[in-house]
Protein backbone atom coordinates (compact mmCIF):
# COMPACT_ATOMS: atom_id res chain seq x y z
CA UNK A 1 0.00 0.00 0.00
CA UNK A 2 1.28 2.82 -1.01
CA UNK A 3 2.07 6.05 1.48
CA UNK A 4 1.09 9.98 -0.02
CA UNK A 5 2.79 11.95 1.98
CA UNK A 6 2.44 16.22 1.59
CA UNK A 7 5.39 18.12 0.28
CA UNK A 8 6.08 20.87 2.95
CA UNK A 9 6.27 24.41 1.32
CA UNK A 10 9.35 25.77 0.82
CA UNK A 11 9.48 29.14 1.74
CA UNK A 12 10.86 31.42 -0.69
CA UNK A 13 14.47 33.10 -0.54
CA UNK A 14 14.46 36.11 -0.14
CA UNK A 15 16.67 39.35 2.00
CA UNK A 16 17.16 38.40 5.31
CA UNK A 17 15.15 41.22 7.24
CA UNK A 18 16.95 42.80 10.08
CA UNK A 19 15.17 42.48 13.22
CA UNK A 20 17.68 43.87 15.46
CA UNK A 21 16.55 47.49 16.99
CA UNK A 22 19.60 50.10 17.73
CA UNK A 23 20.01 52.87 19.73
CA UNK A 24 18.61 55.10 17.21
CA UNK A 25 15.22 53.39 17.16
CA UNK A 26 14.82 52.98 20.83
CA UNK A 27 14.92 56.65 21.22
CA UNK A 28 12.92 57.64 18.75
CA UNK A 29 9.87 55.36 20.52
CA UNK A 30 10.86 57.43 23.39
CA UNK A 31 10.54 60.56 21.76
CA UNK A 32 6.85 59.71 20.35
CA UNK A 33 6.29 58.41 24.16
CA UNK A 34 6.99 61.38 25.84
CA UNK A 35 5.05 63.40 22.54
CA UNK A 36 1.73 61.39 23.52
CA UNK A 37 2.29 62.17 27.30
CA UNK A 38 2.55 66.00 26.79
CA UNK A 39 -0.56 66.09 24.76
CA UNK A 40 -2.43 64.47 27.49
CA UNK A 41 -1.15 66.46 29.59
CA UNK A 42 -1.93 69.65 27.92
CA UNK A 43 -5.23 68.42 27.54
CA UNK A 44 -5.62 67.98 30.66
CA UNK A 45 -4.77 71.34 32.13
CA UNK A 46 -6.89 73.16 29.23
CA UNK A 47 -9.58 71.57 30.11
CA UNK A 48 -8.66 72.04 34.48
CA UNK A 49 -8.50 75.85 33.31
CA UNK A 50 -11.72 75.50 31.32
CA UNK A 51 -13.45 74.11 34.28
CA UNK A 52 -11.98 76.71 36.62
CA UNK A 53 -13.62 79.35 34.25
CA UNK A 54 -17.42 77.76 34.48
CA UNK A 55 -16.72 77.37 38.33
CA UNK A 56 -15.80 80.90 38.85
CA UNK A 57 -18.62 82.48 36.49
CA UNK A 58 -20.99 80.70 38.22
CA UNK A 59 -19.60 81.62 41.20
CA UNK A 60 -19.58 85.41 40.19
CA UNK A 61 -23.17 84.54 39.17
CA UNK A 62 -24.46 83.26 42.64
CA UNK A 63 -22.21 86.11 44.18
CA UNK A 64 -24.02 88.84 41.95
CA UNK A 65 -27.49 87.40 42.43
CA UNK A 66 -26.57 87.42 46.08
CA UNK A 67 -25.39 90.58 46.44
CA UNK A 68 -28.33 92.38 44.31
CA UNK A 69 -30.88 90.50 46.50
CA UNK A 70 -29.19 91.94 49.64
CA UNK A 71 -28.27 95.28 48.09
CA UNK A 72 -31.55 95.62 45.68
CA UNK A 73 -33.21 98.10 48.54
CA UNK A 74 -30.39 100.00 49.18
CA UNK A 75 -30.03 100.77 45.39
CA UNK A 76 -33.65 101.25 45.14
CA UNK A 77 -33.59 104.40 47.62
CA UNK A 78 -30.13 105.47 46.17
CA UNK A 79 -31.45 105.62 42.53
CA UNK A 80 -35.05 106.78 43.06
CA UNK A 81 -36.47 109.51 40.89
CA UNK A 82 -36.97 112.65 43.29
CA UNK A 83 -36.63 115.02 40.62
CA UNK A 84 -37.81 115.65 37.16
CA UNK A 85 -36.50 118.40 35.29
CA UNK A 86 -38.36 119.89 31.99
CA UNK A 87 -36.50 121.94 29.31
CA UNK A 88 -37.63 123.75 26.36
CA UNK A 89 -41.39 124.40 26.84
CA UNK A 90 -43.35 127.06 25.99
CA UNK A 91 -46.80 126.64 25.46
CA UNK A 92 -47.11 123.25 27.27
CA UNK A 93 -46.72 123.25 31.15
CA UNK A 94 -44.76 120.69 33.19
CA UNK A 95 -47.46 119.03 34.71
CA UNK A 96 -48.41 117.71 31.05
CA UNK A 97 -45.16 116.48 30.60
CA UNK A 98 -45.60 114.24 34.04
CA UNK A 99 -48.69 113.34 33.19
CA UNK A 100 -47.29 111.64 30.35
CA UNK A 101 -44.13 110.03 32.09
CA UNK A 102 -46.53 108.15 34.36
CA UNK A 103 -44.47 107.89 37.24
CA UNK A 104 -45.18 105.58 39.85
CA UNK A 105 -43.70 106.66 43.48
CA UNK A 106 -40.59 104.91 44.43
CA UNK A 107 -39.87 104.32 40.85
CA UNK A 108 -35.66 104.20 40.36
CA UNK A 109 -33.76 105.21 37.63
CA UNK A 110 -32.43 102.12 36.69
CA UNK A 111 -36.03 100.79 36.16
CA UNK A 112 -37.25 103.30 33.49
CA UNK A 113 -37.03 102.88 29.77
CA UNK A 114 -35.95 106.83 28.38
CA UNK A 115 -36.60 105.89 24.94
CA UNK A 116 -40.28 104.84 26.02
CA UNK A 117 -40.81 107.87 27.72
CA UNK A 118 -39.84 109.99 25.13
CA UNK A 119 -42.53 108.21 22.99
CA UNK A 120 -44.49 108.91 25.77
CA UNK A 121 -43.96 112.64 26.15
CA UNK A 122 -44.54 113.19 21.99
CA UNK A 123 -47.84 112.30 22.40
CA UNK A 124 -48.56 115.23 23.24
CA UNK A 125 -50.12 117.74 20.02
CA UNK A 126 -47.69 120.60 21.16
CA UNK A 127 -44.24 118.00 21.22
CA UNK A 128 -42.75 117.66 18.03
CA UNK A 129 -39.31 115.85 19.59
CA UNK A 130 -38.62 114.63 23.17
CA UNK A 131 -35.29 113.29 25.10
CA UNK A 132 -35.06 111.63 27.91
CA UNK A 133 -31.85 111.42 30.23
CA UNK A 134 -30.81 109.58 33.56
CA UNK A 135 -29.14 112.10 35.64
CA UNK A 136 -28.07 109.94 38.67
CA UNK A 137 -28.35 109.79 41.88
CA UNK A 138 -32.21 110.93 41.97
CA UNK A 139 -33.11 113.67 38.70
CA UNK A 140 -34.77 112.81 35.36
CA UNK A 141 -34.09 115.17 32.53
CA UNK A 142 -36.71 115.61 29.92
CA UNK A 143 -35.71 118.05 26.71
CA UNK A 144 -38.44 118.76 24.42
CA UNK A 145 -38.99 120.56 21.00
CA UNK A 146 -42.41 122.33 20.69
CA UNK A 147 -44.01 122.29 16.95
CA UNK A 148 -43.96 126.32 15.88
CA UNK A 149 -47.87 127.84 15.13
CA UNK A 150 -47.85 128.46 11.27
CA UNK A 151 -51.25 129.12 10.35
CA UNK A 152 -54.91 129.24 11.31
CA UNK A 153 -57.30 126.26 9.96
CA UNK A 154 -60.81 127.37 9.58
CA UNK A 155 -63.38 123.88 9.76
CA UNK A 156 -67.21 125.36 9.63
CA UNK A 157 -67.10 127.52 12.37
CA UNK A 158 -64.18 126.46 14.48
CA UNK A 159 -60.88 127.78 14.22
CA UNK A 160 -57.48 125.38 14.64
CA UNK A 161 -53.82 126.43 15.37
CA UNK A 162 -51.78 124.57 13.29
CA UNK A 163 -48.31 124.02 12.60
CA UNK A 164 -46.29 124.25 9.24
CA UNK A 165 -46.59 120.38 9.04
CA UNK A 166 -50.58 120.46 9.00
CA UNK A 167 -50.36 119.28 13.04
CA UNK A 168 -53.52 120.71 14.96
CA UNK A 169 -52.33 122.23 17.88
CA UNK A 170 -54.87 123.31 19.52
CA UNK A 171 -59.06 124.52 18.95
CA UNK A 172 -59.75 128.13 19.14
CA UNK A 173 -63.40 127.56 18.72
CA UNK A 174 -64.74 130.73 17.30
CA UNK A 175 -61.85 132.62 17.90
CA UNK A 176 -58.72 133.48 15.88
CA UNK A 177 -55.76 134.63 15.01
CA UNK A 178 -54.82 137.88 12.53
CA UNK A 179 -51.24 137.82 12.70
CA UNK A 180 -51.44 134.07 11.44
CA UNK A 181 -52.60 132.91 7.41
CA UNK A 182 -56.07 131.76 7.32
CA UNK A 183 -56.30 128.13 5.36
CA UNK A 184 -59.73 127.24 4.40
CA UNK A 185 -61.57 124.26 2.25
CA UNK A 186 -59.82 121.60 4.30
CA UNK A 187 -61.67 118.17 5.09
CA UNK A 188 -62.57 118.05 8.83
CA UNK A 189 -62.29 114.19 9.26
CA UNK A 190 -59.23 114.04 6.78
CA UNK A 191 -57.38 116.83 8.95
CA UNK A 192 -58.07 115.21 12.28
CA UNK A 193 -56.71 111.95 10.78
CA UNK A 194 -53.89 113.73 9.55
CA UNK A 195 -53.71 112.23 5.84
CA UNK A 196 -50.86 112.57 4.27
CA UNK A 197 -52.63 114.81 0.85
CA UNK A 198 -53.60 117.01 3.59
CA UNK A 199 -51.12 117.80 5.53
CA UNK A 200 -49.05 118.39 2.28
CA UNK A 201 -51.69 120.88 1.41
CA UNK A 202 -51.35 122.43 4.69
CA UNK A 203 -47.34 122.44 4.04
CA UNK A 204 -47.74 124.52 0.43
CA UNK A 205 -50.33 127.02 1.68
CA UNK A 206 -48.06 127.94 4.48
CA UNK A 207 -45.15 128.38 1.92
CA UNK A 208 -47.94 130.01 -0.10
CA UNK A 209 -48.50 132.30 2.33
CA UNK A 210 -45.06 133.57 3.69
CA UNK A 211 -44.22 134.69 -0.36
CA UNK A 212 -47.14 136.66 -0.35
CA UNK A 213 -46.60 138.31 3.07
CA UNK A 214 -43.09 139.56 1.44
CA UNK A 215 -45.21 141.79 -1.25
CA UNK A 216 -48.36 142.48 0.11
CA UNK A 217 -49.40 144.11 3.40
CA UNK A 218 -52.08 142.11 5.52
CA UNK A 219 -53.42 139.05 6.64
CA UNK A 220 -53.44 136.41 3.42
CA UNK A 221 -56.22 133.81 3.33
CA UNK A 222 -55.85 130.57 0.86
CA UNK A 223 -58.83 128.29 -0.16
CA UNK A 224 -57.50 124.82 -0.54
CA UNK A 225 -60.51 123.05 -1.47
CA UNK A 226 -59.59 122.61 -5.15
CA UNK A 227 -55.88 121.46 -5.55
CA UNK A 228 -56.40 122.38 -9.63
CA UNK A 229 -57.67 125.60 -8.79
CA UNK A 230 -56.06 127.24 -4.83
CA UNK A 231 -57.30 131.00 -4.71
CA UNK A 232 -55.46 133.10 -2.40
CA UNK A 233 -56.52 136.78 -1.49
CA UNK A 234 -54.31 139.65 -0.05
CA UNK A 235 -54.96 143.11 0.62
CA UNK A 236 -58.09 143.23 -1.94
CA UNK A 237 -55.95 141.24 -4.58
CA UNK A 238 -57.42 137.39 -5.63
CA UNK A 239 -55.12 135.06 -6.78
CA UNK A 240 -55.48 131.90 -8.72
CA UNK A 241 -53.09 129.21 -9.28
CA UNK A 242 -53.23 126.07 -11.37
CA UNK A 243 -51.94 122.59 -11.01
CA UNK A 244 -48.44 123.77 -11.31
CA UNK A 245 -46.03 124.28 -7.94
CA UNK A 246 -47.39 127.24 -6.05
CA UNK A 247 -43.91 128.55 -5.35
CA UNK A 248 -43.41 128.55 -9.00
CA UNK A 249 -46.29 129.89 -10.16
CA UNK A 250 -45.63 132.91 -7.96
CA UNK A 251 -42.61 133.44 -8.99
CA UNK A 252 -43.68 133.98 -12.46
CA UNK A 253 -46.10 136.28 -11.26
CA UNK A 254 -43.18 138.22 -9.38
CA UNK A 255 -41.04 138.36 -12.75
CA UNK A 256 -43.96 140.61 -14.64
CA UNK A 257 -45.38 142.28 -11.51
CA UNK A 258 -43.16 145.59 -12.03
CA UNK A 259 -44.39 146.10 -15.58
CA UNK A 260 -48.53 146.27 -13.94
CA UNK A 261 -49.44 150.32 -15.06
CA UNK A 262 -51.01 151.74 -11.88
CA UNK A 263 -52.43 154.21 -14.26
CA UNK A 264 -54.78 154.37 -17.39
CA UNK A 265 -54.10 156.47 -20.22
CA UNK A 266 -56.79 159.07 -19.08
CA UNK A 267 -54.51 159.45 -15.86
CA UNK A 268 -56.85 157.72 -13.41
CA UNK A 269 -55.14 155.25 -11.05
CA UNK A 270 -56.91 151.51 -11.25
CA UNK A 271 -56.43 148.99 -8.92
CA UNK A 272 -55.75 145.20 -9.48
CA UNK A 273 -58.66 143.23 -8.03
CA UNK A 274 -57.74 139.60 -9.62
CA UNK A 275 -54.43 137.85 -11.00
CA UNK A 276 -54.67 134.74 -12.63
CA UNK A 277 -51.77 132.76 -12.64
CA UNK A 278 -53.20 129.20 -13.83
CA UNK A 279 -51.56 129.93 -17.79
CA UNK A 280 -47.85 128.59 -18.39
CA UNK A 281 -47.61 131.37 -20.57
CA UNK A 282 -49.22 134.93 -19.72
CA UNK A 283 -50.22 136.07 -16.82
CA UNK A 284 -54.43 137.40 -16.50
CA UNK A 285 -54.73 140.49 -14.74
CA UNK A 286 -58.36 142.03 -13.60
CA UNK A 287 -58.29 145.44 -12.69
CA UNK A 288 -60.84 146.99 -10.44
CA UNK A 289 -63.61 148.99 -12.15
Amino acid sequence: MKVFLRKRAVPAIGPRLNQWKGARASQVSDQRQQARREKLVSRGRRALRVGQWIVGLAALAWGLTIITREMGPVLQGWLEIREVEVEGIHHVTKPEVLQRLVLNPGMGLHQVSTAFLAERVRTHAWIKEAKVERRPPHLLHVTVLERTPAAIIRIGADHWLSDEGGYLLAKLGRQDDQTLPLLTGLDRQAIQRGEARVRNAVQSGVVLAKLMAITFDGRVEIDLANPSNVVASANGVRFQFGDDSLVDQWERFRKVKPSFKTASSDGRKREVSEIDLRYDNRVIVRERV
